[in-house]
């Protein structure tokens, strides 16, 4: 993930005049900003593509060859749409002269202002708490993929080679506590550089492994137009809640438009930071699409009607163990970045909130010299921080349903993110008249969206009430 890179600059004041302060910061009077073209399209390649392209080969099996990538294209179409409105409203009142808005809630309060901004905060912090839940649960299962794959190596394909994902759920708590200690975005640049590196090997070795296995000799998997087949794969209701839940899963795997704001306000001021942004959002969308759509149809092709749900760890493939093993590990340690990347905001709204109603508290402020060395404790730091990790991890222990976790946070965020928020902005702002012609067809497209997200929602949370009926907490399945 590259969004560790993309956080809003320090403010730092303007010296009165002169050449060198003209030259040190921005308009804003915040440092300058370098961002161009390539780094923006690579945030959001980086963005973009995650632990979500594994789900991808199981949801084009439920939707099939015909309703499968053209659902995936849909998806890619409206992001990037959207996404040349969200652009648009960095600055306000215009695209090009406008006052600068750091965060997705900035934007909003500029442009709509009111309740919705409270809205939006739902949303998005509600978003990021959903991922960073996901992410534990994926995490923990690429841990266990290693150690079943290199059981099944040992022992054979019919061994059951049961594993707990409870004791990597811990570990990897532990190491977010340790991590969440890093007082903000500044100092996870590493982090966030290696938690891209990772993404890009773990899907490339997918797509790899999908094509060998469509290329191996006698291979013959069933796959059809509409997907997973009624009364032979599945149950007709189970084919509607599972298509539903297919939805969901793919617009998770699209979603960006809660760090689009904060990777434009890395850009130059010349050219207009919009326009580069719409540049950077089509080749960043192009060729995640061409990606997806690779990864999805090919998984698809290799595995058929009955593809798993992580095609990394559900055992589609089994050899070569070692190149699986590294793929898993790749996971986990990008999950490991990604999870910063999106708790970090979480953690700074809560600690500035907290500032200001207690501004003069020695407990929230105050920092302290760690065993008498130079590293700075902060006890408010530690402990909130400490006590979101071990929540997340106790609600990941007790839902560990990937796919139905992944469809939910999708259906939740894509519509008022990616769709409601874009499209009220550029509403606003460009000042439609009520009733014309665009704005009729702006309000289909987001009502359309609404119920889209509202099946797929449908669909997630019928999936984790069926796993609830047959799950018992904190036992080895």
């Amino acid at each position: 993930m590259a969004t560790a890179s993309v956080q809003s600059l320090p403010q730092i004041s303007l010296e009165h005049g002169g050449a060198a302060a003209g030259k040190a910061f921005d308009d804003d009077g915040r440092v300058k900003r370098t961002g161009t073209l390539l780094t923006a399209s690579a945030h959001i390649i980086t963005a973009v593509i995650g632990s979500g392209v594994l789900s991808l080969a199981w949801a084009i099996a439920q939707l099939g060859w015909a309703a499968g990538p053209a659902v995936l294209m849909a998806f890619s179409f409206i992001t990037y749409f959207t996404s040349t409105l969200l652009a648009d409203t960095y600055r306000c009142p215009g695209p090009l002269h406008g006052r600068r808005n750091y965060t997705y809630m900035d934007v909003v309060r500029s442009h709509l202002g009111g309740f919705k901004v409270q809205l939006c905060g739902i949303a998005q912090y509600g978003n990021l708490i959903g991922i960073t839940i996901g992410y534990t649960i994926t995490a923990s299962i690429s841990m266990v993929a290693v150690e079943r794959s290199n059981c099944f190596h040992k022992n054979g394909h019919k061994d059951k080679c049961s594993v707990s994902n409870y004791p990597y759920m811990a570990a990897f708590a532990v190491i977010q506590i340790v991590l969440s200690q890093i007082p903000n975005f500044h100092e996870l640049d590493w982090l966030s550089i290696v938690a891209a590196v990772m993404s890009f090997a773990y899907s490339t070795i997918g797509l790899g492994l999908s094509i060998a296995k469509v290329g191996e000799s006698g291979h013959h998997v069933k796959t059809t137009l509409t997907g997973a087949t009624v009364g032979v794969d599945v149950t007709a209701a189970d084919k509607v809640w599972r298509s539903f839940q297919a939805i969901g899963n793919i617009a998770f795997a699209y979603a960006y438009s809660t760090v689009l704001i904060e990777i434009q306000d890395t850009l130059k001021s010349e050219p207009s930071e919009s326009k580069v942004m719409k540049k950077a959002s089509l080749a960043g969308v192009s060729v995640t699409t061409v990606f997806y759509v690779l990864c999805g149809c090919i998984g698809y092709a290799a595995f058929g009607n009955d593809a798993p749900g992580n095609f990394l760890t559900g055992f589609g493939f089994y050899e070569p163990f070692w190149l699986i093993d590294f793929a898993n590990v790749c996971i986990a340690i990008h999950l490991i970045g990604a999870y910063q990347v999106f708790a970090q905001p979480i953690f700074s709204y809560v600690e500035q909130r907290c500032g200001e109603r207690w501004p003069e508290s020695k407990f929230l402020s105050a920092d302290h010299s760690f065993c008498g060395s130079n590293y700075q404790v902060n006890y408010f730091r530690l402990v909130w921080r400490t006590t979101y990790v071990v929540l997340t991890a106790l609600v990941a222990m007790i839902f560990p349903f990937f796919n139905d976790i992944l469809g939910l946070i999708g259906a939740a965020s894509f519509y008022p993110l990616t769709v409601y928020f874009p499209i009220e902005m550029h509403i606003a702002q460009s000042k439609i008249p009520k009733f014309s012609a665009r704005w009729i067809w702006l309000k289909i497209l987001s009502w359309s969206c609404l119920i889209v997200s509202l099946v797929a929602a449908a669909g997630s949370i019928q999936g984790l009430a069926q796993s609830v009926k047959t799950y018992k907490p904190f036992k080895t399945q």
